[in-house]
């Protein structure tokens, strides 16, 4: 092996065995601040505070030696990839990092251990959440694209722990301070966010072995009106022809009316847009079924009236475009044109301008 490769190989393997002893001091910060809360150990706690700064100047020195590779051996293909995958994920595990701090904050507010049922819901959150970090690290330091995909789906049992978590919490609430209250949605809100690192953590193992990137978020939108015979249907016609790719619609109603309005079908109709296989459908999700759409827009009245509990990564709009009374005629021309520029509007914050 020439001179030069044996340098750059070495230095590879450097920046891999400084990750990995990153990636255990954090997976180590986590374990202990989450044992902390639980036990109600301040000692522990305070340890993983003052950690905080070993992993901080680690994670500083990998980047370092991370653009030192790239200037020294001007990598190209897989190695430049690696390099410019570690950087990120040691990113990643600084924050994860600061996740665990401020788990172990908590521990030193809590006037008393949780009870045994939020207990529970801390341990099975930690379990999973922990788990899917380890296994995307083991991805990661394997260069193993195919689990780095597997793992990004555990992701989703986590926020359905969350939320069972929050309800529990909530259910506790006449038993507990209102800084304790706080201090555990801290807890649930942290080891949530350990799940999505871990997810950019994966993607990161992703990119490095294969050079693929992640793909563009697909946007879950709900449009509401009350009878789910014009406004709503209207709105999900156009965002399903004009951005196909960048969403997944629906709309729906408290009170569907028997069929949709047939002279909004007939203008759609010139317009290119083919509604007339659609119907009224009844809103009727159930609170984990709501929390899967990034974003829900009421087209007639508050938001409240429709979702009186809006899911926490929900996003709600209200789109006033038919303020005429119920029983004018509805100029289907001018809303048609008021939901195109809303419907472009919104898609284009959240897809940027490229949304398609």
């Amino acid at each position: 092996m020439k001179h030069y490769e044996k340098r750059l190989e070495q230095d590879e393997q450097d920046i891999r065995k400084k990750t990995a002893a990153v990636a255990a001091l954090v997976v180590a910060a986590l374990k202990n601040a989450v044992h902390a809360v639980l036990a109600g150990n301040r000692k522990l706690s305070n340890l993983v505070v003052l950690g905080d700064g070993e992993i901080n100047r680690a994670t500083r020195s990998i980047d370092r030696d991370c653009h030192l590779f790239i200037v020294r051996h001007l990598p190209s293909a897989g190695h430049l990839r690696l390099m410019s995958a570690t950087i990120r994920a040691v990113i990643a595990l600084e924050r994860i990092g600061d996740y665990a701090v401020s788990i172990a904050r908590t521990a030193t507010r809590l006037s008393t251990p949780p009870d045994q049922h939020l207990a529970t819901a801390v341990e099975n959150m930690a379990q999973e959440s922990g788990e899917m970090l380890e296994r995307a690290l083991q991805a990661f330091a394997d260069g193993n694209a195919e689990q780095a995909k597997a793992v990004t789906v555990m992701a989703d049992q986590v926020e359905r722990l969350r939320t069972a978590a929050l309800d529990d919490l909530a259910h506790s609430a006449d038993g507990r301070s209102t800084e304790d209250l706080f201090a555990m949605f801290v807890v649930f809100s942290m080891l949530e966010r350990v799940s999505d690192q871990a997810k950019n953590l994966c993607e990161e193992a992703v990119f490095a072995a294969t050079g693929e990137t992640k793909a563009k978020k697909v946007y879950n939108v709900l449009f509401l009106d009350r009878g789910n015979a014009g406004l709503a249907p209207m709105a999900e016609a156009i965002a399903r022809h004009n951005f196909p790719n960048s969403g997944n619609y629906e709309s729906a109603s408290l009170m569907p009316n028997p069929a949709l309005d047939s002279e909004m079908v007939a203008f759609m109709g010139t317009r290119g847009i083919d509604v007339s296989g659609a119907s009224p459908v009844t809103f009727d999700k159930t609170p984990q079924e709501l929390a899967a759409y990034h974003v829900a827009v009421s087209l007639q009245g508050p938001i409240g009236n429709y979702l009186p509990d809006i899911p926490f990564h929900t996003a709600t709009l209200e789109w006033d475009v038919a303020p005429s009374p119920d029983d004018s005629p509805v100029d289907f021309e001018a809303v048609y044109r008021a939901l195109s520029f809303q419907v472009r509007e919104l898609m284009e914050r959240l897809r940027g301008p490229e949304a398609d």
